[in-house]
């Protein structure tokens, strides 16, 4: 039995502050992305909505319900807050995902290959997690993500649908894949890391994807992934690990911290072209 891939790019996590949904859908509303509804997260501590790709990947526009302030200091849900990967992350592109499975252990197969491969990333074993949708369909799936804090973001965590995918991400009807932006699919996903960490990042990434990049100086290495639906917006999206190049991306990393830096979409000949913020993240649009 071959093993599952582990370089399919699953969605990308866009967080904004506690019960701002509603207000995020209408920020990628004016960018001209098509906004899905999506649901409150089990524990209820988050809700989300979704903006589905034609390649079959997307977007995760993310809140927390409510503020730390919220819940009594040292209540189990303060603590359950608290304890949450991105509690304490600024707005913005905050996480990714790789699609993983059901069936097998991703975890167990990253760590295998790390361990050969010499390599400093280690996965936690899968937990369940799930949301219920607007409609009442309550969705269901195994999760797994790095073990240190400090590699969340950087490296993906992995998402294995237990119910079916197309409850989570519907790409039926088509329409719901269809922006007025003429978005088609993620061109590239930019990451930014401190020169000392890059040499131990490309180490990481590889023995996650399982493959070198496809492109690797002293400034940043390349990886090309799949997608649910494979190369149907013309081109499969890759993963950019590399140092800061510009003044811009100095100052991001010093108040940001590493992570992504940067989403570009592929999109329709003659549509958008340049560059936009979501507000609290970058965005390019490059033609496909």
């Amino acid at each position: 039995m071959s093993s599952p891939s582990t370089k399919i790019l699953d969605h990308i996590v866009h967080l904004t502050p506690p019960g701002s949904v509603n207000e995020v859908s209408r920020q990628f509303r004016d960018l001209g992305f098509h906004v899905l509804p999506g649901g409150t997260h089990a524990g209820g501590l988050t809700e989300n909505a979704l903006v589905i790709l034609q390649d079959g990947a997307y977007l995760e526009l993310i809140s927390f319900t409510h503020p730390a302030s919220h819940y009594p200091p040292g209540s189990p849900e303060r603590q359950r807050r608290d304890a949450n990967p991105w509690a304490w992350k600024e707005p913005g592109w905050i996480d990714y995902a790789f699609l993983g499975s059901s069936s097998t252990s991703i975890s167990e197969l990253i760590n295998a290959r790390a361990k050969k491969d010499k390599s400093r990333i280690r996965y936690d074993l899968e937990v369940d997690g799930g949301r219920e949708r607007s409609d009442g369909k309550v969705l269901k799936w195994r999760i797994s993500a790095p073990s240190q804090d400090g590699d969340r973001g950087l490296a993906p965590f992995f998402c294995g649908d237990v119910t079916p995918r197309e409850w989570r991400v519907p790409l039926d009807p088509p329409s719901n894949a269809e922006h007025p932006s003429g978005v088609l699919g993620i061109a590239y996903v930019r990451i930014l890391v401190q020169d000392n960490d890059l040499s131990d990042m490309k180490a990481n990434i590889t023995s996650v994807i399982g493959r070198s990049p496809v492109s690797n100086t002293s400034r940043r290495a390349t990886w090309v992934l799949d997608t649910p639906k494979t190369d149907v917006a013309g081109g499969k999206p890759r993963l950019i690990i590399g140092v800061p190049e510009t003044a811009d991306e100095r100052w991001t990393l010093k108040e940001r911290g590493q992570g992504i830096y940067e989403v570009a979409f592929l999109v329709s000949s003659g549509m958008k072209a340049g560059q936009a913020w979501t507000p609290y993240g970058k965005i390019a649009w490059v033609k496909g």
